[in-house]
């Protein structure tokens, strides 16, 4: 099938890729011109044949609305818009009904996987109507890993980003727990190797995971974070989580403090928030500040 692919970044990039390998065609527009195939939305949508699938992939709040607001304004009756950034499940109800008001079909993506998603395919959790879902769907299977799982309708419009949200959250509390045990082997002075402490983990034992391969990883790279600055950006959803979690009344004692840990990283410079940021330096490619 054809696809129009708005944002080609770190995930963008690669998820082009990754659906060019599978046999699709991908038409990206990106505004660095050096990365884009097309060199604007209305050049995008005039060389897709209808009916067109436009995948949005641009930072959440204005980038993806104006990207919207344009594309209603170029699409026809029939074509889906896909948004696989990181929105708000209530941005997703709003942008559906503005396309829907022409015509347009919505479906919204939450995307895991990083800068390993070209070769390890990306989990990804969508809501929307089934017709909608089921225009995309070569797209979807393109992307997602090997295997039976990797891949869910989670629901309606919302469900995919809602969805990606609690995942989001659940890592930040599965990182902050790696970063206080590796802070506290760091302190005592009886543990003469951390490193290989967590690299004895990674086989055997129920806290084995790939964010603990990753932290393995960033240790290999400097062993005792020492080129970090203790520092680490959050990037709204955890913030989302909790906010969620206080309109449902339902208890996220654990995601909730890791949330509010990131915050301290910003008062000092934490030993925890290293670890922190290299591992959100290994799975997603975010940008670390040196010492």
């Amino acid at each position: 099938m054809e696809l129009g692919l708005v944002g080609l970044g770190k995930m963008g990039g690669n998820m082009r890729e990754r659906i060019r390998r599978a046999g699709h065609t991908v038409l990206g527009y990106d505004r660095n011109p050096d990365l884009a195939d097309v060199h604007s939305l209305e050049e995008l949508v005039g060389k897709l044949e209808g009916p067109r699938v436009v995948w949005v992939m641009v930072p959440a709040g204005e980038a993806t609305q104006s990207t919207i607001d344009e594309l209603a304004v170029l699409l026809q009756p029939g074509d889906v818009v896909v948004d696989g950034g990181n929105s708000r499940w209530t941005d997703d109800e709003k942008h559906a009904g503005e396309l829907a008001a022409k015509g347009i079909g919505f479906v919204d993506c939450g995307v895991s996987g990083g800068v390993w998603g070209l070769e390890n395919g990306y989990a990804l959790m969508y809501g929307g109507d089934k017709e909608h879902v089921a225009k995309v769907q070569p797209v979807f299977d393109a992307l997602k890993p090997e295997g039976d799982f990797g891949s869910v309708h989670a629901g309606k419009v919302g469900a995919g980003h809602f969805a990606k949200m609690v995942h989001n959250g659940i890592e930040y509390a599965m990182m902050q727990a790696y970063a206080e045990g590796w802070e506290l082997l760091e302190k005592v002075d009886s543990v003469t190797d951390v490193r290989e402490v967590f690299r004895s983990w990674q086989e055997g034992t129920v806290i084995r995971s790939w964010l603990l391969d990753l932290a393995v990883n960033a240790l290999h790279e400097d062993e005792h974070l020492e080129g970090l600055r203790g520092y680490a950006q959050d990037s709204g959803e955890g913030r989302w989580t909790v906010e969620a979690a206080i309109d449902n009344a339902v208890p996220l004692p654990a995601i909730t403090a890791s949330l509010f840990a990131r915050f301290s990283s910003r008062q000092e410079d934490s030993p925890q928030m290293k670890m922190i940021a290299a591992l959100r330096n290994q799975f997603g490619g975010h940008a670390v500040e040196k010492k």
